[in-house]
């Protein structure tokens, strides 16, 4: 029994029905874990973007120095750090929020290229223009660059966020029952892994196919030249 529900593993197909409500709760917290990620990812990702752009070396060095550890230890060993090291310096997060916590600060480090590829992928030129009309830079920022930045950032953020949410499988480790963590513990007491599993994949693959079709939308729809912002 999990979350108040039993299920019959009688046979492998009784099994399969009976389980899936019990996966469907894993599944929102799955989502859950990678709506929250995705969006920590991009503010945190900003972030590091705009200091490694600084001129001034000390600030622009450690943000790099940031970025480098975030994106090569592994997120395991972050998410441990988060879960045990932290409330020995009194500051104790639910599992679900220092999961979700870290699989934001990691996946940053990659938004913030995809960050900066986008802005440096609008010519100079544009930016000239908008000093020959006076613009403000905050004006040129908002009306000239990041318009013509976003369409460029979006394919790249939507592949991340698939990653994210194929990711989240490690959350079950401080013992958040997302989708994996669900399956592993009903085949823990039932003996019958290949069910729980195999429903675990067929779901992934919906999830991935669905998220992978919403992005090309976005993207298809996004005017190629940049999107008008007020």
């Amino acid at each position: 029994m999990l979350f108040g529900i039993a299920w019959d593993a009688s046979s492998s197909w009784s099994l399969a029905v009976s389980i899936l409500p019990i996966l469907l709760k894993g599944l929102w917290v799955t989502l859950q874990a990678t709506v929250v990620g995705f969006l920590l990812a991009m503010a945190f990702g900003l972030v590091l973007a705009g200091l490694k752009s600084v001129p001034l070396k000390i600030v622009r060095w450690p943000a790099k120095l940031i970025s480098e550890f975030l994106r090569d230890t592994p997120l395991l060993v972050q998410l441990f750090f988060l879960y045990y090291v932290l409330p020995d310096y009194g500051l104790l997060l639910p599992a679900f929020m220092t999961g979700a916590l870290a699989l934001g600060l990691q996946y940053s480090a990659y938004m913030s290229e995809v960050y900066r590829g986008g802005l440096e992928a609008v010519g100079g030129g544009q930016r000239e223009a908008a000093r020959a009309l006076n613009l403000t830079p905050v004006r040129t920022f908002t009306h000239i660059v990041l318009p013509q930045a976003v369409p460029r950032i979006i394919p790249a953020s939507g592949n991340y966020l698939v990653s994210i949410m194929k990711d989240v499988p490690v959350l079950s480790v401080v013992t958040v029952l997302e989708l994996f963590g669900v399956a592993r513990i009903i085949g823990d007491r039932t003996f019958n892994y290949l069910v729980p599993l195999s429903m675990v994949g067929a779901l992934y693959l919906i999830l991935t196919i669905l998220a992978a079709w919403a992005v090309r939308i976005l993207d298809q729809r996004l005017p190629k030249h940049g999107i008008a912002l007020r």
